[in-house]
């Protein structure tokens, strides 16, 4: 989930060039209604969503059944420890400070449970 068009489709073409399915939400309330529907293996979740930020996300994905098997990995501007407390507290897996790279990304796909 990602509220930036242009980060949001180029992370979602690289994914599915790389033979991965791929669903996309732009804010907080669609990317849980795709979260439940789609149980994705990893979840990219922007902190700065509009509808409810990723913290309000991750909870509420977590909250479900259908969410606690999700990797889910925040990706934000902000990488101090106060952050990466407020994202573990909110039920993210792992943390990661934007721009995302490719080898981070092969790292967290790597480290999705399923």
């Amino acid at each position: 989930m990602e509220d930036n068009d242009d980060a949001r489709e180029m992370l979602g073409i690289l994914l599915a060039q790389d033979g991965h399915e791929v669903q996309v939400a732009h804010d907080g309330p669609s990317g849980l209604q795709a979260a439940l529907t789609f149980r994705p293996d990893i979840g990219l979740l922007d902190l700065g969503l509009p509808g409810f930020d990723g913290y309000a996300l991750a909870r509420s994905i977590r909250a479900h059944d259908e969410g606690k098997q999700i990797y889910l990995v925040a990706l934000t501007g902000y990488g101090q420890s106060e952050d990466r407390l407020r994202s573990e507290a909110a039920g993210f897996d792992d943390h990661v400070v934007k721009p995302l790279d490719g080898d981070q990304l092969a790292l967290l796909l790597q480290r999705a449970p399923r």
